[in-house]
């Protein structure tokens, strides 16, 4: 994971891939994501029999983000 100060700053980033350009995300949507039970919960004793609505709610807040792209898929 790279942090940058700005999308401008990526992209004049000498390694920027456009092809990667779905990976963009401002921090506050990384903060959201990482605080979903798929990842605060990884510690649970039920956590593999629970992984299947973990995984639907990391997917359905990735698209409410826009991400759909193969990028994002599992």
């Amino acid at each position: 994971m790279n942090l940058f100060r700005s999308e401008e700053h990526i992209r004049n980033w000498s390694r920027f891939d456009p092809a990667a350009e779905q990976g963009i995300v401002p921090l506050a949507d990384v903060v959201r994501l990482f605080s979903l039970d798929m990842f605060k919960k990884r510690l649970e004793p039920d956590y593999a029999t629970r992984s299947r609505s973990y995984a639907g709610e990391f997917l359905s807040a990735v698209a409410e983000l826009g991400k759909t792209r193969p990028f994002w898929r599992m």
